[in-house]
């Protein structure tokens, strides 16, 4: 579909890609990867067409349609955020426009008879192309992309520019999924998404019909979405057939094998060369000594990537808390009129891992800063447990540094004595090196500063830890770092993240916030997806036999408990493979009966459907006669109710024809194998 053939970009002195060749084809789903500053987001844009390269051919079809989306700085003003989203329908909403246009003028007595057969005719030929294009699918499928990324109906009639710069990059995302372009660039598309519009995207992407390629520091999502990582470093880029889990084994493989090539590359160059200088000035062995010397000039230098560096990391000590952290006793916060906890109660004890999940806007930073004590809850208690030492990591973390410090003095300041010698390790884990140690906070960039504040919390003492989104702006090895710090650190954990990798690795409990409310979920995060996941209802009379079974199963228990266990460890060491596989057989059964009950529930939605579509094509065609008949159009009065009926009932049979297609694709992948 799209082809790279010898291309090459550079900035100055510094070159980004040489004599790159790369090939992208229809359905590919592309992770583009590599270190901060390599030029992934260089090449998305010559990929786009924003950027050119120095030299070499990006070679397109003709009829390619590109969808770009950079990591920031798109804005909206005019529309309501609907109509915004709609215009990813230009062409269909023009073609409507000329529909409603011959509409009105249809009503005009002036027209000759004449003319009115064309207009008749022109509009048949626009209805036809604007159904068969999805035309009166429009506003299902404009709301429902607003829907998956996060916006609630009630703000689909809001103006645009009342929305912040995360919403706003938001709009743009489902701008480009509506437009369906052939080729979708996708530049850190997860940033401004919380857990449930990242769930959403993940499962879209899967499913798209083109081509993706995206560049993300989100580990899990780019497991989901992505079949192969093309890797750019050393201005050129390496394929990596599966997702990222795959790509991270197959690349330190590939980076060992480079580097032992190397090294013994450097070897052997050192080895001619002291033979080279050894007999430099004897005469018997100036033939071999030139035959050397030309050698090494024929000599490919082998180039690899420096190793990168494993930071282990324990964190300072800290005197060990109560086995109660913290309580929340019908707390309540409002700003103003909008109540955004209510009557909360939360208790968590020494150990625990709890991430916050919800929507962006549920209340979660409103939550930890009431956690923390940053901010007093209206009403209720809040209580802290004994010896309890936290340190609280907000969202705006990177604005408190002290602008006039150094990297290093910002780290050293407040750090306990025996973790200053950790402090240069601790910065080369988060991507300080060298002379940048030395720069001022004030000078760094937003994801510098972000940076630097996770690494100064690192170094502090405490016994529990609340962080608000500490992975923005962090990249895939910084993550790595902070992570595998918050694996061995020995307190109480409870953060805010909308990273899937990072909180299903720490999380073991989940509270899910709200509607003024915030729930507590034992478990996994994937655990808590499972529990709020809607199941199928059990077959009838199933249930009620299992529960008498088990009934009966506790009554002989309760009756007799030492027969009772001594006769199921008999059975059990007598009959334990037989009844495994009688289990096994039992549940494939009752799976098999489940799968075809929803099968048969699906077509008989179906055949309803179908009912109800072949009910509207036909008051479709009576209309249709009837405006077809001669004089229809002379009183516009008249005329109008029928065209608005035959419009109305035109957008009807497409949501219904949507939804039927949807019915058949779950009932094809529901249905049993014969």
């Amino acid at each position: 579909m799209i082809q790279l053939s010898g291309l090459r970009k550079s900035f100055g002195d510094r070159v980004l890609l040489d004599r790159v060749s790369w090939l992208i084809s229809a359905r590919d789903r592309v992770g583009l990867c590599g270190p901060n500053g390599s030029g992934k987001t260089t090449l998305l844009r010559m990929l786009a067409g924003l950027d050119e390269p120095d030299s070499g051919d990006i070679v397109r079809p003709s009829m390619l349609t590109v969808g770009y989306l950079p990591q920031d700085g798109l804005a909206h003003s005019g529309r309501t955020v609907f109509d915004e989203a709609s215009l990813a329908f230009a062409p269909l909403l023009d073609l409507k426009s000329e529909m409603h246009d011959i509409e009105g003028r249809l009503g005009d007595q002036l027209i000759p008879r004449a003319g009115h057969d064309d207009m008749l005719t022109r509009y048949s030929e626009l209805q036809d192309r604007f159904r068969l294009s999805g035309g009166y699918n429009i506003e299902l499928k404009t709301a429902t992309v607003l829907n998956g990324l996060g916006f609630s109906q009630s703000d689909f009639a809001k103006p645009t520019e009342t929305f912040s710069g995360g919403w706003q990059m938001r709009l743009a995302l489902a701008k480009l999924l509506l437009g369906d372009p052939h080729l979708l660039l996708l530049d850190e598309p997860t940033n401004h998404l919380d857990l449930e519009a990242r769930n959403w995207l993940e499962a879209y992407l899967a499913a798209y019909a083109h081509a993706v390629i995206v560049v993300s520091h989100d580990r899990f999502f780019l497991d989901k979405v992505v079949t192969r990582i093309t890797d750019l470093n050393l201005r050129t880029l390496t394929d990596y057939h599966g997702n990222y889990t795959d790509y991270v084994r197959e690349r330190d493989a590939r980076m060992e094998r480079l580097r032992q090539a190397k090294s013994q590359q450097d070897e052997e160059i050192a080895r001619v060369k002291q033979f080279i200088d050894r007999f430099r000035y004897q005469a018997t062995k100036a033939a071999q000594v030139q035959s050397r010397i030309k050698m090494l000039e024929k000599v490919v230098p082998i180039e690899a990537p420096p190793e990168r560096r494993r930071i282990h990391f324990s964190f300072p000590s800290c005197v060990k808390s109560g086995r109660t952290i913290l309580n929340l006793r019908n707390a309540r916060k409002a700003y103003g009129g909008l109540v955004v906890l209510n009557s909360i109660n939360l208790h968590f004890e020494r150990g625990d891992r709890v991430a916050l999940v919800g929507p962006n806007g549920a209340g979660k930073s409103t939550l930890m800063r009431v956690l923390s004590g940053a901010e007093p809850p209206d009403a209720g208690e809040r209580h802290e447990g004994h010896q309890l030492v936290m340190q609280y990591f907000a969202q705006d973390e990177a604005s408190r540094l002290d602008p006039t410090l150094t990297v290093y003095e910002t780290l050293a300041a407040g750090s306990p004595d025996q973790m200053v010698p950790a402090i240069r390790n601790i910065l080369g884990g988060f991507l300080f090196s060298g002379d940048d140690v030395y720069k001022r906070a004030g000078v760094l960039s937003g994801g510098e500063r972000t940076r630097l504040a996770v690494a100064r919390m690192l170094l502090r003492p405490s016994n529990t830890l609340l962080l608000d989104e500490p992975t923005n702006h962090l990249d895939l090895d910084s993550k790595e770092v902070l992570l595998e710090a918050l694996e061995d650190y020995g307190g109480t954990l409870i953060f805010v993240s909308h990273d899937r990798y990072f909180v299903e690795k720490l999380a073991t409990k989940i509270v899910e916030v709200g509607h003024g409310d915030a729930v507590l979920f034992p478990g996994t995060y994937e655990e808590f997806l499972w529990h709020k996941t809607p199941r199928a209802a059990p077959v009838a009379g199933e249930s009620q036999h299992h529960a008498d079974g088990a009934r009966a199963g506790d009554r002989i228990a309760s009756a007799k408990p030492g027969r009772a266990r001594s006769t199921v460890r008999a059975r059990t060491s007598s009959n334990g493979s037989r009844t495994a596989q009688h289990e096994a057989r039992k549940r494939e059964r009752n799976e098999e009966r489940r799968r075809r009950l929803a099968v048969a529930a699906l077509r008989t939605q179906i055949a309803d459907l179908e009912s109800r579509i072949a009910e509207r094509e036909q008051a479709i065609r009576e209309l249709e006669a009837a405006m077809v008949a001669p004089g229809f159009f002379a009183d516009h009065e008249s005329a109008k109710p029928l065209i608005d009926r035959h419009q109305a009932l035109m957008w009807e049979v497409g949501d219904l024809m949507h939804r039927w297609e949807e019915l058949q694709v779950a009932s094809a992948a529901t249905a049993p194998l014969e």
